[in-house]
């Protein structure tokens, strides 16, 4: 029997989804950004707690085949701005004009680099060469730089960064305490584009510290507890590997992408066309599109505005959580983008807060039930939330309480619906997969008002995006340009990537031999790019004319049990069956009368249960409100379908 453990570390809370056997089980814990760590040894402590009955996580780990691991803090970092000063040096200082082409990026450059470039002359010989090395390095030391990135432009831009990094390593000697941190351009990236592969190193280099820091440590400690394997990290293209094998940048955005690989899942077991992922955490709403089995991805992702050299998921993530700020600004409900996060959390949280949260408005509505949330872990204050809404919402807007909660949550349901509209095309064959913490309360509003009318629940929606990264695999990913598109340097060069790929996956503890090789090639011909999977990488020639600029890679890949989604086919219909009642605030009226609706509770329910709304759904860490006008099912997997059969006007149709 397989035991798998996968963990996507997010702003606010950090989720555990333990796969033993067929069976799935979770939990959750609160984030501690002062010390990542403890949050995962805590968390660790409480799977093994439901595997034991008692905390024993030794004895868990000693038995889990692998731990997979996801986390939003490089994101996070990169948007709070929270890492090294940079310096660069160029041989071309056109580059540097060329990575500030937008005010999005003029910015980012600035907060990053700012002043701390230098272009070093490459024509010298070494002596010369090396003393203006020594005088640009102290240069831009003196102006702050902590972290040096060497990007050499043009054909021999490789060998130029290498000839450099000779020569630096010969000045500033890592045995040394002068010794100056390096990353060089072309070993992170070998992508003949200079721009992306300077942004790509510039990001990289920013958010390597304080990931090093953090994983290096967690992976130690796994180890000093005697873990059976080491910890795997879940990067942003689907693949996993260990720390020591993960670049800091792939771990940017790569919480989400284990949400959209559970979402690719969910589209082929239900056969679904059209599938939009809705992923809303503590601090933001993540959206991305699964078309025809595809996920939808950038072959040259963007990050923070900057482009950059890596495929990226196309995942848009829009400030809106359930954590997220509410404020009222020129007379209007502005939702996020600042997030109270986990510390000081919601005021309901009682831990400091003092600010409006969706988390406070739906404990007020009466949909959150104190005793049962984060599974009865965590006390919630009703109390602190009113204070909270009436100082912050309803007195500036000079209204009541009830119209006050009404309104925000409208207008979170308002601003999801526009991100969805933003980003993709709803029609009629569009299904909106919601999951995450806030995804399941508020998704059937922000589809009504969308024009969607199809709403997908997994069972494990509080932790899906966890358990998303249950379908990767063990895999490392490597690109070199193509100079010409001669068979012989066709050969070499798949060679070199086979090399290097046998390499990186004999570190892994696995046997080369037993990988699974998949090639394709990138064209890039005018301004249109093609990428183009290889049966095999003689192939490539083709599809390559004489001007294409083209580059070869591979993906080596070594399979991991996957989770399953369990159940499929059609079962009959029954009615569910209601375990109580709760009785939700109705602020339509603005009299703070109340509804008593149904509650089901999820797991109780078996397959082809239905029942209308209003309703209240409790499932594992999560709860979902039913509105009026909308049906649903119970699947045979145990997830939950939703039809609106009333419906409302869209955003797009006013």
């Amino acid at each position: 029997m397989t035991r798998l453990i996968n963990i996507d570390n997010g702003g606010t809370l950090t989720d555990f989804c333990l796969v033993d056997g067929g069976e799935v089980r979770y939990t959750k814990t609160l984030t501690t950004p002062y010390d990542l760590s403890r949050c995962l040894f805590d968390g660790l402590t409480r799977v093994s707690e439901l595997v034991y009955g008692e905390p024993a996580l030794a004895a868990l780990l000693q038995s889990t085949d692998y731990i997979r691991y996801s986390t939003t803090q490089g994101t996070n970092a990169l948007v709070q701005r929270a890492g090294p000063r940079l310096g660069l040096l160029l041989a071309d200082s056109a580059v540097a004009a060329d990575l500030a082409a937008t005010g999005a990026q003029e910015d980012l450059f600035a907060a990053l680099v700012g002043d701390r470039w230098a272009a070093i002359n490459l024509e010298q010989d070494d002596d010369a060469l090396s003393q203006e090395l020594v005088t640009r390095v102290n240069d831009l030391s003196a102006r702050g730089a902590r972290r040096l990135v060497v990007a050499i432009s043009g054909a021999d831009g490789a060998d130029a960064e290498a000839r450099v990094k000779r020569l630096l390593l010969k000045l500033y000697p890592r045995h040394l305490l002068g010794a100056v941190p390096l990353l060089f351009s072309w070993e992170l990236v070998a992508d003949s584009d200079d721009v992306r592969r300077t942004w790509s190193s510039l990001l990289n280099a920013f958010l390597h510290p304080a990931m090093e820091l953090f994983l290096f440590n967690a992976d130690r400690r796994l180890r000093d507890a005697r873990a059976r394997q080491p910890l795997r990290i879940f990067r942003n293209d689907g693949g996993s590997s260990r720390v020591s094998k993960s670049a800091a940048l792939t771990t940017y955005s790569s919480g989400p992408r284990g949400g959209l690989e559970g979402t690719r899942a969910l589209a082929g077991h239900y056969g679904l066309r059209h599938l939009v992922m809705v992923d809303v955490g503590g601090t933001t709403t993540d959206i991305g599109v699964v078309t025809d089995g595809a996920i939808r991805v950038d072959r040259r992702g963007q990050i923070d505005d900057a482009p950059s050299s890596l495929e990226l998921a196309a995942i848009t993530s829009y400030g809106v959580g359930g954590s997220s700020i509410f404020r009222v600004v020129d007379g209007r409900i502005q939702v996020g983008p600042e997030s109270v996060g986990a510390a000081p959390g919601p005021a309901c949280f009682g831990l400091g807060g003092d600010e409006a949260t969706l988390t406070d408005v739906l404990l007020l509505t009466g949909l959150l039930d104190p005793a049962t949330y984060l599974g009865g872990t965590m006390v919630l204050h009703p109390d602190r939330a009113a204070k909270a809404i009436e100082a912050k919402i309803a007195e500036p807007l000079g209204i009541t309480l009830d119209e006050a909660l009404r309104r925000l949550e409208d207008a979170h349901a308002e601003a999801i619906a526009r991100a969805l509209l933003d980003t993709t095309t709803v029609d009629e064959d569009t299904v909106l997969a919601a999951f995450g913490g806030g995804g399941p309360m508020t998704v059937c509003g922000a589809a009504r008002k969308a024009g969607a009318r199809q709403v997908l629940i997994p069972r494990t929606a509080a932790v899906f995006s966890a358990f998303g990264i249950g379908f990767s695999d063990l895999s490392q990913r490597y690109e070199q340009p193509l100079p010409d598109a001669e068979p012989a340097t066709i050969s070499a060069v798949a060679e070199r990537l086979l090399a290097a790929g046998a390499r990186d996956l004999y570190a892994e503890g696995v046997d080369p031999g037993e990988c699974i090789p998949r090639f394709r090639i990138t064209v890039e011909r005018g301004d249109t790019e093609s990428v183009i999977d290889l049966a095999d990488p003689q192939d490539a020639a083709a599809h390559l004319k004489h001007s294409d600029r083209a580059s070869l890679e591979l993906v080596l890949l070594s399979p991991l049990p996957h989770v399953t989604l369990g159940q499929t086919g059609d079962i009959a219909a029954s009615p569910a069956s209601a375990d109580g009642t709760r009785a939700l605030r109705d602020g339509q009226s603005g009299q703070g009368s109340q509804t008593e609706v149904p509650v089901y509770d999820l797991l109780s329910q078996p397959p082809g249960a239905q029942a209308p709304g209003p309703a209240v759904i409790e499932g594992p860490f999560f709860t979902m409100r039913v509105p009026a006008g909308w049906q649903f099912a119970t699947t045979a997997a145990g997830d939950l379908r939703l039809t609106d059969r009333g419906g409302a006007p869209s955003c797009a149709s006013r």
